[in-house]
């Protein structure tokens, strides 16, 4: 039972910042230098969607991360959303590694590529998808080695100031928590059985607000230049 309330309260409680897949440090000068294919398997010339600071945000990013996003909720943001999020991945991976966070092992690699997987009715249906989508197994590990980086590093940085009380715990519990599962006819568990869960959503609620309000101060300090799309054939 516990375990089915720590499911349905993080689904109920998703994370406001969401961390898409980006690419490597270096992933927008390699990308862009390099081709890409349409569903014909006509050979585009890959383009700079945008330039943050000295660096570049390849147009071959944003769509990979467009597939990724299709791949794992089944449909892709818009190109100015993709954008953004790389922009803001692109930030906390500089912050990540001038800190010197560490990288996450293959086996972490390896749980989440089986969690993700999991998602699908069986492991062929899972790889039709990446086929169909262009994603290859090595990138989808690569996408998500680097969304378990950063989501780590932020934990890192904001939750030794986050505190949650008893007061918190217990509004969430009566107000949040106990009347959608009256409302549906189910067991409410006692406060005492999910306080820690309870704890811990409210936690990562605190952290991603944290976050995303030091990400909204630093890319205005971060010098942006979006380009437009090229919608040429």
């Amino acid at each position: 039972m516990r375990h089915a309330i720590l499911i349905w309260l993080c689904l109920l409680e998703s994370a406001g910042l969401v961390l898409g897949a980006p690419g490597h440090p270096s992933a927008g000068a390699q990308a862009a230098a390099a081709p890409a294919a349409d569903r014909h398997g006509t050979q585009i010339v890959d383009g700079i969607a945008a330039r943050i600071a000295d660096d570049i945000l390849s147009e071959s990013e944003v769509r990979e991360l467009g597939a990724f996003q299709q791949l794992v909720d089944g449909q892709a943001k818009s190109r100015t959303d993709r954008i953004r999020e790389l922009t803001d991945q692109w930030i906390l991976r500089a912050e990540a590694d001038a800190a010197g966070y560490p990288q996450p092992s293959a086996e972490d690699v390896e749980r989440a590529w089986a969690q993700l997987a999991a998602h699908f009715r069986s492991l062929e249906e899972f790889q039709g998808r990446c086929a169909t989508l262009r994603l290859s197994s090595a990138t989808i590990r690569r996408m998500l080695a680097q969304q378990i980086y950063l989501e780590r590093f932020l934990d890192f940085r904001f939750r030794p100031a986050v505190q949650v009380d008893q007061r918190q715990i217990e509004d969430y519990y009566y107000n949040d928590l106990a009347p959608p599962l009256q409302a549906r006819g189910q067991i409410v568990p006692s406060l005492e059985s999910v306080a820690e869960t309870i704890r811990e959503v409210l936690v990562q609620r605190a952290i991603s607000a944290r976050a995303a309000q030091w990400l909204d101060e630093t890319r205005q300090r971060v010098k942006i230049d979006v380009a437009p799309e090229d919608t040429k054939p």
